[in-house]
């Protein structure tokens, strides 16, 4: 889910299938929102207008999740407000 890769994981001990890194929030927006909850309203707002300039991206995504289990992984601390989230949110349509 992130763009940044995981301090400490190396990419074949982690055994992920596909790093969707061109959907991940951008750059400014991630340091934006810090992982500050008093912003989160905000970052879902934002976040979700830049994941709809990738629809074929979001379009793969959606088509994998309905032919298997699709693992969002994230790494960030706060399991309530991050990326992830709001990812698994828009590919449910809500």
């Amino acid at each position: 889910m992130d763009r940044l890769w995981p301090r400490g994981v190396r990419k074949p001990d982690a055994a992920i299938d596909l790093w969707a890194k061109d959907i991940s929030p951008s750059t400014a927006l991630r340091k934006w929102f810090d992982h500050d909850p008093a912003r989160w309203p905000e970052f879902r707002r934002r976040y979700a207008a830049e994941l709809r300039r990738h629809p074929d991206e979001l379009a793969e995504l959606r088509a994998r999740a309905r032919r298997e289990p699709v693992t969002l992984v994230f790494a960030a601390r706060d399991e309530l407000h991050n990326d992830a989230v709001v990812l698994r949110a828009v590919l449910l349509g809500r």
